[in-house]
């Protein structure tokens, strides 16, 4: 069967594997379509980093070294189920959790598996991965979507993040939010917030991805933190009590300093961002006095059915997040490089398995 392998820093192949085989307790999957994500941009550019295995280091769980097939934000249908595998039937359609945990580690007895110890992801430390022809995972991983688009199901990994982030913060219908940064996470955060019934600020600089805020209905009011002063909107907007919440989308310390200045007492800075570089607060007078909150929160567990039943309910639209289409064989030049080159223009790229 065909999948797309990575090996390395700028070193993604197409080419011809083995095809998976069913096992007890799994499930074998023919995928449809595949989100490219900002972990697979990152490996792409800058070569191997945790949770993905080396050329000489395997991943402790999977036991794999490079080359791994690609692909974790992906939807499929069930092509045949292996014994003892309940709920499920051959033709349905599904998205894949695509986790790997010990289930030893003290986070994974709590229920924290999101926190595992040696947490591993299908399509980046092996196992198989969407960007490929079929995957076999274990059954507690595969949820059911019903008849959900299955473009639009290839999404529900991002959303999951997205939910898992808005819980985490404790948002309640009636509070409002300002996100910082309207990338995929932003939007999608948006999104969550809206459907949660929370009133959404969207702070960004890129005009077009202020738009796509706007133009998607996730953002009540689009702010340009460059040109605008953001904090007397906020003021404006909540009659004075500034947010409720805020959450920094763009891992920037500026943005985590704008979002602390909008927050009102009592108020929580939820960070979903991967911050790179570290950064100052003034602890006191940023959080202190104002009996304020900083939270951060990492993935998702136990969040995937309830992002599909946002969906499914219509309480979220995920199409117009879907911004392009392309093969597998386009990855790196219409997936990696054009978002690199076309960042601001794009939110989702998805890969067309069929």
């Amino acid at each position: 069967m065909k999948a797309v392998r990575f090996y390395g820093r700028e070193d993604v192949r197409v080419e011809d594997i083995e095809e998976p085989q069913v096992r007890p307790g799994t499930v074998k999957i023919r995928p449809a379509f595949n989100g490219i994500c900002g972990s697979d941009l990152h490996l792409y550019h800058d070569g191997p980093m945790p949770p993905a295995p080396t050329s000489d280091s395997p991943h402790p769980l999977s036991g794999e070294t490079l080359p791994v097939v690609l692909g974790h934000e992906f939807s499929g249908v069930v092509e045949e189920l292996g014994d003892g595998v309940e709920g499920l039937a051959v033709g349905d359609h599904v998205v894949v959790e695509p986790l790997m945990v010990d289930g030893t580690c003290p986070a994974c007895q709590k229920g924290a598996y999101n926190l595992c110890e040696q947490m591993g992801f299908i399509g980046i430390s092996g196992r198989g991965g969407g960007l490929s022809e079929h995957i076999v995972v274990e059954e507690r991983w595969v949820h059911p979507v019903g008849d959900m688009p299955l473009d639009q199901a290839a999404m529900i990994e991002p959303l999951s993040v997205a939910l898992h982030s808005v819980k985490h913060a404790q948002a309640k219908a009636g509070q409002t939010a300002v996100v910082g940064g309207a990338g995929p996470i932003g939007l999608l955060v948006a999104a969550v917030l809206k459907a949660f019934g929370v009133k959404t600020i969207v702070s960004e600089v890129s005009k077009i991805r202020r738009e796509t805020a706007a133009s998607t209905g996730v953002a009540d009011v689009v702010v340009d933190p460059a040109n605008e002063d953001l904090k007397s909107v906020v003021l404006a907007e909540t009659n004075g009590a500034g947010a409720d919440l805020a959450f920094d989308a763009a891992g920037v310390g500026v943005v985590v300093n704008q979002l602390l200045e909008v927050l009102g007492g009592n108020g929580r800075l939820e960070i979903v961002a991967i911050h790179s570089k570290p950064i100052e607060l003034n602890i006191v007078a940023q959080l202190t006095m104002q009996d304020r909150q900083i939270g951060s929160s990492i993935g998702y567990a136990n969040d995937h059915a309830e992002a599909i039943e946002l969906v499914r309910s219509g309480k979220i639209d995920l199409q117009p997040f879907i911004t392009s289409r392309i093969r597998p064989d386009e990855i790196v030049e219409k997936g990696f490089e054009r978002l690199i080159t076309n960042k601001d223009s794009e939110v989702k790229i998805l890969v067309e398995m069929s």
